[in-house]
């Protein structure tokens, strides 16, 4: 079994901020770099539900697909389907969970998992993502302060 990416931080706002940053203003944060077009504009959508897509849409309008929700309960708790670049089939898993610290201080706590679903790639893959995390997370702490 291919240990799953767990990653955890602390910011400075409440939970319903940090997750309204990351699901409805995540076109505010997301770097271009990390897109499936690269291109200026793209647009990051997270369609809020149960079953909501989330894609990239280029200026031009084309759409992207990258994702599913299958837990939408804000301000605590974000788990979707992760394919961006990837066959259906062969989804990860991410949750988020956004935990009050204080009345300022959030922790978000962040699992990625399913690797073993793309067979003997999972690890390679599991890799590949741990450095598009790494690419990703400073925009969004950097949103959240400012």
């Amino acid at each position: 079994m291919i240990e799953p990416l767990r990653i955890s931080f602390e910011i400075a706002c409440t939970p319903d901020h940090a997750f309204t940053m990351w699901t409805r203003r995540a076109s505010a944060w997301w770097p271009q770099e990390h897109t499936v077009s690269h291109e200026p504009g793209a647009q990051i959508v997270f369609e809020p539900q149960v079953g909501g897509r989330i894609f990239e849409r280029t200026p031009d309008g084309t759409e992207i697909e990258w994702g599913e929700i299958v837990e939408w309960d804000p301000p605590r708790r974000l788990r979707y389907q992760w394919r961006i670049a990837t066959d259906p089939q062969q989804a990860t898993e991410v949750e988020i969970v956004f935990r009050e610290l204080s009345d300022s201080m959030t922790l978000d706590e962040i699992e990625h998992g399913g690797w073993d679903r793309i067979g003997e790639m999972g690890q390679a893959w599991r890799d590949t993502n741990q450095a598009g995390w790494d690419g990703v997370l400073p925009a969004y702490t950097r949103a959240i302060r400012t």
